[in-house]
């Protein structure tokens, strides 16, 4: 894997794929659920339709009776809930519609998880692979989705144009598409030449990787041109190499699934879909190795896992704290949480918590600004700014929510008092260890912030969804996202008895963490 970023948060989230089989296992679910693994997610599927297909083509499309499709979801969606959805083919305009109102019910319910959206209408090899209906009705799921993955054919398609001829006309089909359905767009590139004929490719915006064009032909700058649109219509595009191999079968379901077990992870639009570019690039490069197949074989979903690398960027502390998962499951337990998850929280042990952490607030902002100080001196400002503007978060926004909720500082009992002292004990042991310490208190809070709004009860009362969604907001969560980012770069710069510090630091953390919460 290249890399561009770290990949935080927990690994092993379920990542739910509604999409159709390919039982030549390189495209659709079986695709789906080997991607999702290999980026450190928990594949789940639901499936749309039954294809008969092989690297070769699309022989016969069936699909199952609507109901059972809704059987399938709701059977998953009740028991365990998705961290994150990808959507891939599905068949026709009834089973549109159907998953429509599933995500609908989920958004009425306040339980939606990020929604990726690869609007499949047209395979690598050339075959249609949804009915004229359903390609009207496609844009029906654009409400309750948030990022659409199409190809060239396939956003002209969904805008009723011809597909775009180079990158300039592919951002602007992507923008129109985006700003018309208030999605982002992820335009994949692979079906376009990079330029208009008689550009200059050191014009060309950079590129990111995707389907390589039928037949293995190369761009006229030497890449694939990707461009990702934001809702507002900014655009962001990332280089890599074209890569010259006929084995492309399931580039757009893997692209997707990465998406979504990324956007699971914690990962912004744009960082996620760096992630996740990086990863089809490492499976199309060892795509050829498989020989899967007599035509477009499909790429090497798990060639990094064989080659013995394990999930896209886990540093020292990601390793740390997916280790710690089965402890951590205890946080969920102790009674501030599970009554928090109950929509129905103790008026009392709420106030007593939400006072102690106040209190706590204090301390902890006072270490954040240790951490800066101590960052400045190394001469690492990126690090110093952060951990100043997290200070400033703690003092200055997230006792809102407390005092919202009618708290007061009182004298920091004895469980404040230990966790403050540990984290006294870590700043006297240097730097590392200090962030190291301030980690868990981060990662903790988003991991449970995000997990209990999937679940809120509908009937949670302003207590409980005020502080749910305090904790569950994108912006904490990407807070959460960049300090075991900073953590894992630091712990890499660091020597094996420093690292095994860090390493102690958030075990301790975490055990102060879970104390702190059963109250």
């Amino acid at each position: 894997m290249s890399g561009h970023l770290p990949v935080p948060g927990r690994l092993g989230l379920p990542v739910l794929s509604i999409a159709g089989s390919d039982p030549s296992g390189g495209a659709g679910v079986q695709a789906d659920l080997k991607a999702i693994g290999a980026c450190g997610g928990y594949g789940m599927s639901v499936i749309t339709a039954l294809t008969a297909q092989n690297t070769r083509g699309v022989q016969g499309v069936h699909v199952p009776p609507v109901d059972f499709l809704v059987q399938q979801l709701r059977s998953v969606l009740s028991d365990v809930p998705p961290a994150a959805i990808k959507i891939g083919m599905l068949g026709s305009a009834e089973v549109i519609l159907a998953v429509a109102g599933e995500l609908a019910a989920l958004e009425a319910a306040g339980t939606r998880p990020p929604v990726v959206l690869d609007p499949v209408m047209v395979a690598t090899s050339g075959d249609r692979l949804l009915t004229p209906e359903g390609e009207a009705a496609m844009s029906r799921l654009f409400a309750h989705v948030d990022i659409v993955t199409p190809n060239a054919p396939e956003l002209g398609a969904l805008l009723g144009d011809d597909a775009a001829s180079c990158t300039a006309d592919l951002v602007t089909q992507a923008r129109r598409l985006a700003r018309e359905h208030r999605v982002w767009v992820l335009a994949k590139g692979g079906h376009v030449p990079a330029a208009a004929p008689g550009a200059d490719p050191a014009t060309l915006p950079s590129a990111l990787p995707r389907e390589p064009r039928p037949g293995g032909e190369r761009t006229a700058s030497g890449v694939v041109t990707d461009v990702l649109v934001s809702p507002e219509g900014e655009v962001t595009s990332v280089s890599h190499p074209f890569l010259a191999t006929r084995n492309t079968h399931g580039t757009g379901c893997t692209l997707s699934s990465a998406l979504a077990t990324f956007a699971a992870r914690g990962l912004d639009w744009d960082a996620a879909t760096r992630a996740a570019t990086d990863y089809l690039a490492v499976a199309l490069a060892g795509a050829d190795r498989l020989a899967i197949g007599s035509g477009h074989g499909p790429v090497n979903h798990l060639g990094a896992l064989w080659a013995g690398e394990v999930a896209p960027g886990l540093g020292a502390a990601s390793a740390a704290w997916l280790a710690l998962a089965p402890r951590a499951e205890a946080t969920y337990s102790t009674s501030v949480v599970a009554q928090l998850a109950s929509g129905r929280p103790d008026a009392g042990l709420m106030h007593r918590y939400l006072g102690q952490d106040l209190a706590y607030l204090v301390d902890y902002a006072d270490r954040l600004d240790a951490a800066a100080r101590l960052a400045g001196e190394r001469g690492l400002a990126g690090d110093a700014a952060f951990w100043a503007a997290s200070a400033t978060a703690c003092r200055e926004e997230e006792p809102q929510l407390h005092v919202q909720l009618g708290a007061e500082v009182p004298a920091p009992d004895a469980v404040t008092s230990a966790y403050a002292g540990h984290l006294a004990t870590a700043e006297a042991d240097g730097y590392e260890a200090l962030v190291a310490a301030l980690l868990p208190c981060f990662v903790l809070y988003a991991e449970v912030g995000a997990r209990l709004s999937r679940g809120l009860p509908s009937d949670a009362n302003a207590e409980a969804r005020a502080w749910v969604t305090s904790y569950a907001d994108p912006g904490f969560a990407a807070s959460a996202a960049e300090a075991m980012a900073r953590v894992d770069a630091i712990a890499a710069g660091a020597d094996p008895a420093t690292v095994a510090l860090m390493e102690a630091a958030i075990v301790e953390s975490l055990e102060r963490e879970i104390a702190f919460f059963d109250r």
